[in-house]
């Protein structure tokens, strides 16, 4: 049987689906796709639809919504982002750091980290590293979809001032094939020091922030 195509009715659902997980996202600092979705379902009395969209589409529009809604303190937490990037790249230089993920993508807001993709031969060569310099970290893994396998990779988080630092390890062979993006199925962007200072000076003048 010919499956008819989707009715006006459900592709209002599907559209309020999209902005309903946008804005999960932005204001519950929810990071994973699936789940912001699936919250949006049951918020919408919806939770059995098996007409959830696309990654891409809510990415789309939670671009949208940080610049209609992101107001000041969003442009504050993404400069004090990009400049702990730079101060975070020079201080890993040796692990060739490129910058990673919201900020990059533009859906950064207020809860948003500094992800970063460092590369080493071993995992030991980053743990001493950060040993020998006194900083303290806590370690976990991430898999991650190449062409067409699965790897975990080893991850290592530590505060930069207020700002949480997210380093992921790869290999030479991640510097040269970046994993796929959950979002829409792609090699990860990433950026270096050059393109992240660049972002950094294109950004509006800092306004001032209402204390907490």
């Amino acid at each position: 049987m010919k499956r008819r195509a989707n009715s006006p009715r459900d592709a209002r659902m599907r559209e309020r689906l999209v902005q309903e997980a946008a804005r999960i996202m932005a204001e519950e600092g929810i990071t994973d796709y699936h789940l912001a979705k699936r919250k949006a379902a049951g918020r919408l009395g919806a939770a059995d639809t098996r007409n959830l969209p696309q990654n891409r589409e809510i990415q789309e529009a939670l671009v949208e919504y940080q610049r209609l809604f992101g107001g000041a303190q969003r442009m504050h937490r993404l400069r004090r982002i990009l400049e702990t990037a730079l101060e975070a790249m020079d201080f890993l230089e040796r692990f060739r750091p490129r910058l990673v993920g919201a900020v990059l993508d533009g859906t950064a807001g207020e809860y948003s980290d500094l992800h970063l993709h460092v590369f080493a031969d071993t995992p030991e060569e980053l743990l001493l590293f950060l040993m020998d310099h006194d900083i303290p970290f806590d370690t976990d893994e991430r898999r991650y979809r190449f062409d067409s396998d699965y790897e975990f990779r080893p991850v290592y988080r530590f505060m930069a001032g207020d700002i949480p630092v997210d380093l992921t390890l790869f290999d030479e062979r991640g510097l040269r094939h970046p994993p796929r993006s959950k979002v829409d199925g792609q090699p990860m962007r990433r950026a270096g020091r050059d393109a992240v200072k660049d972002m950094l000076e294109r950004l509006p003048a800092d306004e001032a922030v209402p204390d907490a």
